[in-house]
C-alpha cells in the first residue's frame, strides 16, 4: 500500500512540475529575452543571454510613457474591480437571500454571459459606446469589462453567500436589522475570500485586455499597457527584445496582486462547494 501511495504522489509531483513548466517557462523566456539583442533572440530564443544587456529594461523604466500606460491600466483595472465587486456582490446577495417572482429565470439569464464570447460582441459594443458618447474615454473600457465580468462574479458570490449560516441572518432580522445593513455589516466582512478571488480574476482579465482598448481608444495619452507595446513594432522592424522587456515589467503588478490574494483564492473557490 505504501508503495502505491509513493507512486501516486510521485506521478502527481511529475504532472505538477510539467504544468508549472508550461506556465513558468514562457515567463522566464520573456524575462531573459529582455536582456538579449534581436540577433540573440533569433539564434537562442530560450537560453540564457550570452551578454546581459540591461539597457532595454533601463530605457523602458526611464520612459515617461511607460509609467503613463501603467497608470492608465491600473486606473481602468482598479475601477473595473471595484464596480464588479459592488454590483456583483449586491446582485448575488439579492438572489441568495430574497425570494421574488422570476428570480431563478433572471439569475439563469445573467449566467448566460459565461457562454457569450467577448470578441463576438465587439462590433455592437463599439456602436453602443459610440452612441453613448464614451469613445476615447476610460469609461468605454471600464463599463463593458464590468458588464462582461458580472456573470462569473454573481456565480461565485451566490455560491459563497448560500453557505453563510441562515441563523445569523434570522437573529439579525429579529433584532431589526435590515437587508441592506446585514449585507454591509455582516455579509461583506465574512466574504473576504470570495471578494479577493473575484477581484483577482477581474483584475487580471482587465489588465491583459487588448481588443477593447484597441477599438475604443484613439488618444495615445490614455493607452493601456497592451497598446503601449505597439510603439516597438514598426512597418519593417519589430524590436522583440524591447517588447519582451516591456511585457516582463508590465505583468509584475498583476503577479504581485495575485500573490497578495492567493491565500484567499482557494477558500473563495471552495467556499460554495461543500454544504454543512
Amino acid at each position: 500500500m505504501s508503495r502505491f501511495f509513493l507512486l501516486r504522489n510521485s506521478l502527481r509531483v511529475i504532472v505538477l512540475l510539467i504544468v508549472a513548466g508550461f506556465v513558468i517557462g514562457p515567463l522566464l523566456a520573456a524575462f531573459f529575452g529582455g536582456f538579449k539583442s534581436n540577433a540573440q533572440l533569433r539564434t537562442n530564443p530560450l537560453g540564457l543571454p550570452a551578454s546581459w544587456d540591461v539597457s532595454h529594461y533601463a530605457g523602458i523604466l526611464d520612459d515617461p510613457s511607460f509609467w503613463q500606460y501603467l497608470g492608465n491600466s491600473l486606473l481602468i483595472s482598479s475601477a473595473t474591480v471595484i464596480l464588479t465587486l459592488i454590483v456583483g456582490a449586491s446582485a448575488a446577495y439579492v438572489f441568495s437571500h430574497i425570494r421574488f417572482f422570476g428570480a431563478r429565470m433572471l439569475h439563469s439569464y445573467l449566467l448566460l454571459g459565461l457562454m457569450f464570447p467577448f470578441a463576438a460582441a465587439i462590433l455592437p459594443l463599439f456602436i453602443k459606446v459610440r452612441d453613448l458618447g464614451l469613445l476615447d474615454t476610460y469609461w468605454a473600457v471600464i463599463l463593458p469589462q464590468t458588464a462582461f465580468g458580472l456573470s462569473l462574479a454573481i456565480l461565485l458570490f451566490k455560491a459563497f453567500f448560500d453557505q453563510l449560516p441562515r441563523e445569523l441572518f434570522e437573529a439579525a432580522y429579529v433584532d431589526g436589522c435590515s437587508y441592506l445593513r446585514f449585507f454591509w455589516s455582516f455579509t461583506l466582512p465574512l466574504s473576504t475570500p470570495i471578494l479577493a478571488t473575484v477581484g483577482v480574476f477581474v483584475f487580471v482579465q482587465s489588465w491583459n485586455n487588448f481588443l477593447l482598448p484597441l477599438v475604443v481608444f484613439n488618444t495615445e495619452s490614455i493607452y493601456t499597457w497592451p497598446l503601449g507595446m505597439m510603439q516597438f513594432r514598426g512597418e519593417y522592424l519589430t524590436q522583440w527584445n524591447l517588447i519582451l522587456a516591456f511585457v516582463s515589467l508590465t505583468i509584475l503588478p498583476a503577479i504581485v496582486f495575485f500573490l497578495a490574494a492567493q491565500k484567499y483564492i482557494v477558500a473563495g473557490l471552495t467556499g460554495g462547494s461543500v454544504k454543512g
